[in-house]
């Protein structure tokens, strides 16, 4: 009795409810605003002039917002992960100090239950090195030492 009836037919939807997939929407007609075909061949050119023909070993990015840090980088020799240049982009010397690792300040009280050789006694002091993060996302990256060259330990390098 409440049910509908075998003649009676679904009404079919109104055209605002019909379901329209994005690629009919889509005008292909007109180029795209932000597309660019050549936008690799101008990016290519442009890391080009930066480097002035020089190689590098690695492209470095910061491993939190992947931004470039630098273009033109050498390897550690040891430390495979590492890499030290002279010229970076986004990069942010901070204020803070950082002593390297096996430093005579971090060896303080190991030093002082040893004897002390005359050798390492006159070598110079290793200077504390100050802080170098992403500019754009804070990310710790390396630091920059007196000599005023970036060294680079928690990056992400790429082939280049």
């Amino acid at each position: 009795m409440g049910g509908p009836k075998q003649s009676e037919s679904v009404a079919s939807p109104t055209n605002s409810q019909q379901t329209v997939s994005d690629d009919d929407e889509i005008d292909y007609s007109t180029k795209p605003e932000f597309y660019d075909s050549d936008i690799d061949d101008k990016d290519e050119s442009w890391v080009a002039r930066k480097r002035k023909g020089r190689r590098t070993d690695a492209v470095l990015s910061c491993p939190a917002c992947f931004t470039t840090l630098c273009l033109e980088c050498q390897r550690h020799e040891i430390y495979l992960t590492q890499y030290r240049a002279m010229f970076v982009v986004n990069c942010e010397i901070t204020d803070k100090m950082v002593f390297p690792q096996g430093s005579k300040k971090r060896r303080k009280n190991r030093k002082a239950r040893e004897p002390v050789h005359v050798e390492e006694a006159s070598s110079a002091s290793v200077e504390a090195v100050r802080q170098v993060c992403c500019s754009v996302c804070s990310t710790e990256v390396g630091v920059f030492d007196k000599e005023e060259v970036y060294h680079f330990y928690d990056v992400l390098p790429s082939e280049s």
